[in-house]
């Protein structure tokens, strides 16, 4: 009986490296966007002598946005792999230090703030250009946001109690 509990064990241990595939292929999406944020840019360069300073702003808004993003897939691929999957390490199997370590209640925290900040400059190019949105859809867009902004609080706030426990835990 404690062989096939094992052999369970085992399967179930060998199946965290199937979330591999997933971060893989986070990645080859992140290239894709890559060149997305490359053609935004090659279009910005290319008209921003014609552009307006409100367009000037809200097209770097964009591509700020688009960065934003890309640093929060690249820390879900990393944190991810380190938490779940295996630790990075270099030639010499030392810790890559640089990479520090992001514990799953930090990188939720992380996450919900950087959603915050994406939806944060979404709502600004909305209102520098409010003139093409309805009140209700201004009124919806802020609603929406402050529902983000309260989920992060929240999702901070709970992280910071636990990290009170653990400390109280660690003490006894």
């Amino acid at each position: 009986m404690k062989r096939l509990e094992l052999a369970i064990e085992s399967i179930i241990l060998a199946s965290r490296w199937l979330l591999v595939v997933f971060y893989i292929g986070l990645g080859l999406a992140l290239a894709v966007y890559a060149l997305s944020f490359g053609k935004k840019l090659y279009e910005f360069i290319t008209t921003v002598f014609l552009l307006g300073d409100t367009d000037t702003i809200l097209k770097m808004l964009g591509l700020i946005d688009a960065a934003l993003v890309a640093s929060l897939v690249v820390m879900v691929i990393i944190s991810g792999y380190e938490n779940f999957v295996s630790r990075f390490e270099d030639q010499d199997g030392e810790s890559v230090h640089w990479l520090g370590t992001i514990d799953v209640g930090s990188l939720k925290v992380k996450v919900a703030s950087t959603i915050v900040a994406i939806s944060s400059i979404h709502l600004l190019q909305v209102f520098l250009n409010s003139s093409s949105y309805s009140t209700d859809q201004l009124m919806w867009l802020t609603i929406i946001h402050l529902a983000f902004v309260v989920s992060a609080l929240m999702l901070a706030y709970i992280d910071r109690l636990m990290g009170l426990s653990k400390g109280k835990k660690d003490e006894a």
